[in-house]
């Protein structure tokens, strides 16, 4: 859906990202960076940003092969890793013939791989389970893998990576615990390593590797939430923009919304916007959640419905319906809202439906 009769929509700061890239390589000088643009590109449209990254990413990560085909459809040519790896045997032939690199994180896709006939060497990244237990392989393991890899006839280039589990709480130990799984499962195997995200080229220098993989930091938001962040500067890359569609006076004491949840404290001007949780806003956003109206912050009241909000216009004699309102972007963060409503910027990102509009703006 490319268009809507709502006033509604997300713009996107394609030069934004660029910038937010250019700050992941000028944080990790020597390494390598792939911008991960999974999820759609976490919400922001994954073919437009990597159209934006294309000149001068090191290369790109998705989860799945099908995100990894739309890149390809689209006319991307650089590198691209599958971070989930494959799902069954058979997708090593789209891996194939996509040229694809592909994360290998249990036995059965160490099998897949091993029994495969591709027609050009398969580039694997081995998984390593440093601490995140979700997926990979036991650092005990990873010699064997290392060596069944190395021995295989078509292997391409080999590559080793872990992922974070704590990397955001700069003060915690966890990472270095993580950090020292990963260089002894690694010990004399002179292969490159991955292991920080965005929160790993923010706050810990000694993680970045052969290669870095920022992934929210792409799109102007921290992961350091609560913590202190470096002195860098993100932009962010998304505005989701309503406008009102509503304006009435209510006395002291009358309640707003689904619930009563929001009761006037004195004479209230309430507001309208149209967006509402089947949009994407978080249906759990507290009264108090900031939103802007015409440059001017203000804040949600009563609970979010499926269509629309209610907010606050008390003191703004001269909002009109039709003025602009910001949900999150360049005046709200979205760090902010997603701390009203107990989430985090990456599921409001991602959780957009397709009622709304993605505006891609190169400037």
């Amino acid at each position: 859906m490319n268009s809507s009769s709502r006033p509604l929509r997300a713009r996107i700061h394609l030069e934004a990202i660029r910038q937010n890239y250019r700050l992941a390589k000028e944080l990790a000088p020597s390494a390598r960076a792939l911008a991960v643009i999974k999820a759609n590109a976490y919400g922001h449209g994954a073919v437009a940003v990597a159209r934006t990254l294309a000149d001068e990413a090191d290369g790109f990560a998705v989860a799945c092969v099908e995100e990894a085909l739309e890149l390809r459809e689209s006319g991307i040519r650089g590198p691209i890793l599958l971070l989930e790896g494959v799902f069954s045997p058979e997708e090593i032939a789209l891996v194939d013939r996509a040229g694809l690199a592909m994360v290998v994180h249990g036995r059965e896709q160490l099998a897949w791989v091993l029994s495969a006939r591709p027609a050009r060497p398969l580039d694997c990244w081995i998984k390593v389970d440093t601490g995140m237990h979700r997926v990979g392989f036991a650092p005990s393991d990873v010699a064997e893998v290392q060596s069944a890899l190395a021995a295989c006839p078509h292997l391409g280039e080999l590559s080793a990576m872990t992922h974070f589990a704590r990397a955001d709480e700069p003060e915690h130990p966890y990472t270095r615990l993580q950090l020292a799984t990963f260089a002894r499962a690694l010990e004399g195997q002179a292969i490159p390593r991955s292991l920080a995200n965005s929160a790993g080229i923010l706050a810990w220098p000694e993680s970045h590797g052969d290669w870095t993989r920022p992934g929210i930091m792409l799109y102007g938001v921290s992961p350091l939430i609560g913590a202190a962040s470096p002195a860098v500067t993100l932009r962010p890359a998304m505005t989701l923009e309503s406008a009102i569609i509503s304006i009435r006076d209510l006395a002291a004491g009358e309640p707003v919304g689904y619930g009563g949840r929001f009761v006037c404290d004195r004479p209230t001007r309430v507001g309208v916007a149209a967006i509402g949780y089947a949009d994407g806003y978080p249906r759990h956003a507290r009264d108090g959640t900031p939103i802007a109206v015409k440059g001017r912050l203000t804040r949600l009241i009563g609970r979010v419905s499926m269509d629309m909000i209610t907010l606050d216009l008390t003191g703004m004699a001269d909002a009109r319906v039709g003025d602009p309102v910001e949900l999150w972007g360049g005046m709200v963060s979205a760090t902010d809202v997603a701390l009203a409503s107990d989430t985090i910027a990456y599921q409001l990102f991602t959780g957009l439906s397709r009622r709304v509009p993605l505006i891609h703006e190169d400037a």
